[in-house]
């Protein structure tokens, strides 16, 4: 009798970013969605942290970190890194995900999925009705803010290693950029 072939962290190393994703447990692929770096899930952390501790005292809306469908249209859904949604807006929050657009996406630049990112999603979310994006950029050390009602083409102000994150979404949030990047 064949022995089945065992892959190894050699194997796994080498799949493609873009999918199809695994998990690698005891030699078999399970195939799924595989996690951020580090870098990533720290700026995530963060933000969410200091977002939650807002929404709390505040009782201005909810957040969410992905994983989590974000349903736009019958062929748009999409899975924002950090969303938040007003209390006026809470009918969309549904079992299976979020059915509209979130008030604010924040999405956080991968080397795989910036031209994505900063491109056809960002175009998106401005169709869907989304109202401010955040597109941090692990690499640069800066967050831009987008308002995309008026403007998809140029962030109104972007956050460079000084400056505090501000949104008129969430009245009374400030956060300091160096929060995010503390190595910067």
């Amino acid at each position: 009798m064949e022995k089945a072939l065992l892959y190894t962290v050699d194997d796994y190393r080498v799949l493609p970013e873009t999918g199809p994703h695994y998990q690698l447990v005891g030699g078999d692929l399970i195939k799924m969605a595989p996690s951020p770096n580090t870098i990533h899930q720290r700026i995530s952390g963060t933000i969410g942290y200091f977002l939650f501790l807002h929404l709390r005292k505040t009782g201005q809306g909810e957040f969410f970190k992905a994983p989590l469908s974000v349903f736009l249209s019958d062929i748009d859904v999409v899975q924002p890194d950090i969303l938040f949604i007003r209390n006026e807006n809470q009918n969309i929050i549904k079992d299976e995900g979020i059915d509209g657009a979130p008030d604010l996406v924040i999405e956080i630049l991968s080397p795989a999925y910036k031209e994505l990112d900063r491109g056809p999603k960002l175009k998106l979310y401005a169709r869907s009705g989304v109202e401010e994006l955040w597109i941090v950029d692990p690499d640069h050390y800066t967050l831009e803010i987008y308002h995309l009602k008026t403007n998809t083409e140029q962030p109104v102000i972007t956050l460079e290693k000084n400056g505090i994150v501000e949104s008129a979404l969430l009245p009374g949030f400030s956060l300091d950029i160096k929060e995010i990047f503390p190595e910067n």
